[in-house]
């Protein structure tokens, strides 16, 4: 019980003494494929020539910065984000511009690389679908499961208090909704959570 008691008392000390930062961040969001650098820029060259139509969205919210012993921080962000994603269906194909609108919550745990200056992370977040019942055209959208989980993993750059990040999402969990036709009743299955690949600046209190 002692130990216990003293591994409890050492670990609030260290988080009563960490530094603790807040800040305001919105990213911008391109779906995109794996994690590679050909498929990233020339998602970033599709947007650009599109004039970022259709295909790209964004993201807003909070971040706090934990930083920890031995140049490591964790950083909880809590985001509203919204983007849409196109998917053709290969039975019948009907193509539909997916709306994701959802609440993230990812958990992160970096490194300094160059003081506060550069940092690297990686960590899971969870999502919570706010696009339950959607129409598109002749369908009606059905959520099979409001909660999915992913991957982040990017960098930060702070400058003063200005800061720049750069992040890639990956899927553990997929989003699996059913479009139900109101007219003949045929259900197409959308089972997939797309990557993402997001850019943004944001603002330390």
């Amino acid at each position: 019980m002692k130990k216990v008691f003293s591994i409890a008392l050492i670990g609030f000390s260290l988080f009563a003494s960490a530094q603790i930062s807040m800040a305001a961040k919105a990213n911008l969001i391109f779906p995109t494929g794996s994690p590679s650098w050909k498929n990233i820029s020339n998602t970033a060259s599709n947007a650009i020539d599109n004039k970022g139509k259709n295909n790209t969205g964004f993201n807003v919210g909070l971040s706090m910065k934990v930083n920890l012993p031995m140049a490591f921080f964790v950083m909880p962000e809590l985001y509203y984000t919204t983007f849409k994603n196109e998917f053709t269906d290969p039975v019948s194909n009907t193509t539909f511009d997916i709306k994701n609108n959802r609440i993230d919550l990812p958990v992160l745990v970096g490194h300094k690389v160059l003081g506060d200056m550069l940092g690297v992370f990686i960590g899971p977040v969870a999502s919570y679908n706010l696009s339950k019942e959607d129409t598109f055209n002749d369908f009606k959208e059905n959520a099979r499961d409001n909660f999915t989980v992913g991957y982040q993993f990017g960098a930060q750059v702070e400058i003063k208090k200005f800061l720049i990040n750069a992040r890639y999402e990956g899927a553990f969990s997929k989003d699996e909704r059913d479009f139900i036709n109101k007219v003949s009743g045929e259900t197409i299955r959308y089972d997939n959570r797309p990557n993402l690949f997001m850019v943004g600046i944001g603002y330390k209190f």
